[in-house]
């Protein structure tokens, strides 16, 4: 189990009623995958799903195991994960934040701008954080007209700078 990766893809904010319900803040793109999941994983421990239903922004998500108020409050403040191979399938042109963190980021010149260090998800677009060797840090939208490309397995993106940006 040691050589599984986890990817987090919510938080676990509030237990919910007496019975051992709690209230997890999705973190994906995907809510409706909590309805479909026998299983997740909670500071590594494999933890059955019994049931999860929606409820406006939050999953209502019970525990085999879990079955009172007290024992739902030992979980609050930690990140329900999963290992890869139980992550959603993404569309071709999609990748995963953190399959792209640690690229390094070109100029249409071919002139290394950075790495990625971040992802701000601001709402309307996604914004990369593109750190360069002296620390300085250069935000592009993460769209079309922006990102040229993107090669996930060669941690290779190639982006547009805007007028504004110094090179």
């Amino acid at each position: 189990m040691a050589d599984l990766d986890f990817f987090t893809i919510g938080q676990i904010v509030a237990p919910h009623g007496v019975r051992g319900d709690v209230r997890i803040y999705p973190d994906t793109d995907f809510p409706n995958r909590f309805l479909k999941m026998k299983y997740g994983y909670i500071d590594g421990k494999k933890y059955e799903v019994q049931s999860a239903r929606l409820h406006k922004r939050v999953v209502l998500m019970k525990f085999v195991g879990v079955d009172d108020r007290n024992a739902a409050e030992k979980l609050l403040k930690k990140d329900l994960q999963v290992p890869r191979e139980d992550l959603v399938p993404l569309k071709k042109g999609q990748h995963y934040i953190y399959d792209l963190i640690g690229s390094v980021v070109y100029d249409l010149e071919e002139h290394e701008l950075g790495k990625l260090t971040d992802v701000l998800r601001t709402g309307s677009n996604d914004v990369y954080v593109v750190t360069a060797d002296d620390g300085t840090e250069t935000l592009f939208a993460a769209i079309p007209d922006v990102v040229k490309s993107v090669d996930a397995e060669a941690k290779r993106i190639v982006v547009d700078p805007p007028e504004w940006v110094d090179e």
